[in-house]
């Protein structure tokens, strides 16, 4: 049997900082998605509360800013409507059993620096599929459904792990772009109260860490690189 894998994207929502509609980030599906039906798994794409999910529109290779018009691998599979269908109609987390899944990975975007935190039910199944010791992984901006993550001990799962995640030096970037704070907190700040080594490289460049079976990617070029350890974790 192929391993199954769960891939887990924001439902769209609103920037309470700069207003305006945001989603997920188009890569950090699109990257891990690809290297694991490049690996032969079988892939799920879902989301918190199921139905249509959408992608920031700067994460969009056809885009009129052109932000992310080199993105290639994004634009072929955007432009096939198999897989623009999955994101039409992404099962919600609570019809899933998660029990089937070998691993999962939480991508990120803008939505999820609104609604994650809040998400009491993505948190508690995250954690719990933790806790069953598979891999388990967060990418970019989806790494702060970790901030709210505590095991059944009570202690904060990212307490002395070593993690990556969006980096202060990229939130800085995006600021100065937009001119205001886009953000309403800080993946790197909160993560290093919580006691995590949050290690981060330069600026945008691919980078994912591996502690024990938990993953983390720093950013929407990492995602490659996020399904290459989660990969070799599954052996």
């Amino acid at each position: 049997m192929p391993k199954q894998i769960l891939l887990i994207v924001a439902n769209p929502s609103i920037s309470t900082t700069v207003g305006g509609p945001v989603g997920f980030w188009a890569s950090e599906l699109i990257h891990p998605y690809h290297a694991f039906i490049q690996a032969g798994y079988q892939v799920t794409i879902a989301s918190p509360q199921g139905g249509k999910v959408k992608f920031d529109s700067f994460s969009d290779p056809r885009d009129a800013s052109g932000y992310s018009k080199d993105d290639t691998l994004s634009l072929q599979y955007i432009q096939r409507p198999e897989f623009i269908q999955l994101l039409d109609t992404t099962p919600a987390i609570a019809d899933l059993d998660w029990s089937g899944f070998d691993a999962i990975v939480v991508c990120g975007g803008q939505s999820p620096m609104f609604t994650f935190r809040q998400d009491t039910a993505l948190i508690q199944q995250f954690v719990r599929f933790y806790e069953t010791g598979k891999p388990t992984a967060a990418l970019c901006h989806g790494t702060c459904v970790l901030l709210e993550a505590k095991l059944s001990d009570g202690e904060y799962l990212i307490k002395g792990k070593t993690i990556t995640g969006f980096a202060n030096s990229e939130e800085d970037y995006a600021d100065q772009v937009v001119g205001q704070k886009v953000m309403p907190f800080r993946i790197e700040d909160e993560a290093k109260k919580l006691g995590a080594n949050f290690v981060t490289e330069a600026a945008f460049a691919s980078h994912a860490l591996r502690d024990g079976h938990l993953i983390t990617g720093q950013q929407q070029n990492s995602g490659a690189e996020t399904a290459k350890l989660v990969i070799e974790a599954l052996g």
